[in-house]
């Protein structure tokens, strides 16, 4: 708005005309002097205008942008909650990575379904499911013995066939800097370099309770529910050195090797020492 030559009256320096202004500055003549005054907060309580319907217009200005500040600070204020937000969860994932203890059990045997079988390849990574009762009813299951050192087994059964010919479609460690306990959504992402799918030939060789066996129950081979079970590092350990031997590529193969010699490193594993598999169909 066009201020020049409007009349005003300052508390201390009387009546005036204003000669000049832009965003942020006012210039007013007192007839003696010239003054510069911060704009528009110099209205209000140090100086007002004599004309009352630019005077109006003006006020309404000063409201808009007083709100424009106001949530300016207010989007301040949130992207700084935000950041200490985000710096408290560095630190307890610093915490959680420096005082993690391995646990003998931190590998994870997953159920895909029908559609979880391709998609679990495309997008590299599974859904834990969600709480069936509980406080937390509906909300997604943390996988909290999950970490760096944990692998992700992918399978399967045919509806035909019995639990026992379960076979194993894939594997993939977990993202590099995943940890379970911090896991809100539910999901589990694919390490960037360490996951391997199975070819429908090679699946057909690699049934999973070759490995896998409930010692409380150890004939017996049922998964009535659940999407996800916890299982031994030495049964993936186990595995992944049935695939490198099962992979005939010659560069599938190598992956599978460097795979195999990553995961025995996370899981404090000599692979030369590893005993040989003695899951419930080794027990029929």
């Amino acid at each position: 708005m066009n201020l020049i030559n409007k009349k005003v009256t300052h508390k201390r320096f009387g009546m005036g005309s204003i000669v000049n202004h832009n965003d942020s500055s006012i210039e007013i003549n007192f007839g003696s002097e010239a003054k510069k005054f911060v704009f528009p907060d110099v209205f209000g309580k140090h100086l007002k205008l004599h004309d009352k319907n630019v005077a109006n217009s003006l006020e309404k200005i000063i409201q808009k942008m007083e709100m424009e500040r106001q949530e300016e600070e207010w989007k301040k204020e949130e992207e700084k909650k935000l950041q200490q937000k985000n710096h408290e969860l560095r630190l307890e994932h610093e915490k959680l990575m420096k005082n993690h203890k391995l646990h003998p059990e931190s590998q994870l045997v997953f159920w895909c379904d029908t559609e979880e079988q391709n998609r679990s390849f495309s997008d590299w990574k599974v859904f834990s499911g969600v709480i069936k009762s509980g406080n937390n009813k509906g909300k997604p299951n943390k996988p909290i013995r999950l970490h760096q050192n944990s692998a992700v087994l992918l399978t399967a059964i045919d509806s035909s066939k019995p639990e026992k010919d379960r076979r194993i479609l894939g594997v993939y460690m977990v993202n590099e800097d995943f940890i379970g306990k911090l896991c809100e959504d539910g999901y589990i992402p694919a390490h960037s370099t360490y996951k391997l799918q199975l070819t429908e030939q090679e699946s057909d060789q690699m049934l999973m309770w070759k490995y896998y066996v409930n010692e409380k129950s150890p004939h017996k081979m049922t998964w009535n529910t659940g999407k996800y079970r916890y299982f031994d590092n030495l049964w993936m350990a186990q595995i992944l050195l049935d695939i490198v031997s099962l992979k005939s590529d010659p560069v599938e193969r190598e992956l599978a090797q460097q795979f195999f010699e990553h995961f025995c490193k996370m899981n404090q594993i000599t692979g030369q020492e590893l005993p040989k598999p003695n899951g419930a169909l080794m027990r029929i």
